[in-house]
């Protein structure tokens, strides 16, 4: 009996000393490197999770990592989607455990400059799983976009330029929310009452700022430039806006408006069509939709650029004093070798 107990041991001991071997030589390697994550699908079934893991050479014994999986009841249908952060030299029960129930690690989604909302479906597919064709599904549908109380014109004024912290695994309908939520956050109290004293919806004043935002790189002549626009809305005169005629052609790489674009039939022109066209045409900056709510005490009514390279512009309030400030400018270009 003795000899069997020490023989039984001995097995005991083996098998536990195996399984330690086993554990210790199943580390996620140090080649995966520091800056490793693990991007799950959604829907994905445990056999596809098992061979990503073994394509990234996240796990190289998978007769152990089934093992444990089924121990650590990590096997589910369909299992949990996202991205995850994997470091080298853990064991498979931490890698396990992250996979299962840790916290996911967030993706930076940064909307800035895009025009359209196709632009920012394709900018925000390369953050998150959802691909652009999916986001552009959302974006042009009608019924969605009416249970949110936008429409195809003016969706683009949801979006305020921002870096967003969100998950992977977003769904189209979940980033929409996510947009919504800051969206509603932007307009407080304070924004929704300055832009009702200006007899403007929030989407009015968000398309108006992004034709200010189109207009100059100077911060500090936004307000000017908004109250030139605003002072043309209140005595009916049409915006007569150089870049909504580029958005209208959607010639975006011209770096001059010619009679073709201010000519273009479109309602986006306005040249063509008096008030503001039926949306924004890019994504407005907060300085100026808050340009645009904070516009400056001016009677200007036209301006056209200096042409010094400083980038700043040149108002008027009559339109003999608009004119001469065109031949300064011609006179500056010609200064400079540009004509």
């Amino acid at each position: 009996m003795k000899k069997l107990g020490l023989f039984l041991l001995v097995m005991l001991l083996g098998a536990v000393a195996l399984y330690y071997f086993l554990l210790g030589n199943s580390k996620v390697p140090a080649s995966i490197g520091n800056d490793y994550y693990v991007h799950i699908p959604t829907n994905s079934t445990y056999e596809e999770v098992v061979a990503l893991l073994k394509k990234d050479g996240v796990v190289k014994n998978t007769s152990l990592f089934n093992k444990l999986a089924d121990y650590m009841k990590y096997k589910r249908d369909p299992m949990r989607s996202g991205r995850f952060k994997v470091e080298p030299g853990w064991d498979m029960i931490r890698l396990i455990r992250q996979l299962r129930n840790g916290e996911q690690s967030p993706v930076k989604v940064v909307l800035t400059t895009e025009r359209t909302v196709d632009e920012v479906a394709v900018k925000v597919s390369r953050f998150i799983e959802a691909d652009s064709n999916s986001l552009k599904a959302l974006f042009h549908n009608d019924a969605y976009l009416s249970k949110i109380g936008f429409n195809q014109d003016n969706l683009m004024s949801v979006f305020i330029p921002n870096t967003y912290n969100v998950y992977w695994n977003l769904s189209p309908e979940g980033f929409m929310e996510r947009m919504l939520v800051d969206h509603k956050a932007f307009w407080n109290e304070r924004r929704l009452k300055k832009a009702k004293a200006m007899g403007m919806t929030p989407e009015e004043v968000y398309t108006l700022a992004s034709i200010v935002e189109k207009e100059t790189l100077q911060n500090k002549e936004k307000p000017v430039i908004a109250r030139a626009y605003l002072n043309r809305l209140k005595i009916s005169m049409k915006l007569q806006a150089d870049p909504t005629a580029v958005f209208a052609t959607k010639d975006f790489t011209t770096k001059r408006v010619t009679l073709a674009h201010t000519t273009f039939d479109s309602p986006y022109n306005t040249y063509m069509y008096a008030g503001l066209p039926p949306g924004p045409i890019s994504i407005a900056s907060i300085s100026s939709i808050d340009a645009v709510l904070n516009p400056a005490d001016n009677n200007y009514i036209y301006f056209c650029a200096v042409g010094d390279e400083s980038g700043l512009h040149a108002f008027a309030e009559s339109y003999e004093q608009h004119l001469q400030n065109i031949r300064q400018y011609v006179a500056n270009l010609e200064a400079r070798g540009l004509r």
